[in-house]
């Protein structure tokens, strides 16, 4: 709070009215009191933003292991039908060189 009281005391040294200087010096302060984060706002935000990134890291896991479940569904799927395809293939192979 020193600072204020000095920018109000420089200000009226250099033939600012006390009044306007008082306006500055209050508005200054106002805005500082609002619009400039503190200590601890930043150390609730840091603790707020760890726990969220922590939330997401594990919603990430979770999805990521789903989608590896999905594939190797997805993997067994194919291989079903390629060899299914593979075997009527051959079928099919074998009859036109029993007509021909």
């Amino acid at each position: 709070m020193d600072f204020i009281f000095s920018l109000y005391d420089a200000l009226v040294s250099i033939q600012v009215p006390a009044e306007k200087a008082r306006a500055v010096v209050d508005a200054m302060e106002r805005d500082m009191s609002t619009q400039l984060a503190t200590k601890a706002d930043l150390s609730n935000f840091r603790t707020e933003f760890r726990s969220d990134v922590q939330l997401l890291r594990q919603e990430m896991h979770q999805e990521v292991a789903l989608v590896r479940k999905d594939m190797q569904l997805m993997e067994s799927r194919l291989t079903v039908r390629l060899g299914s395809i593979m075997v009527v293939g051959i079928g099919v192979l074998f009859a036109a060189l029993k007509l021909g």
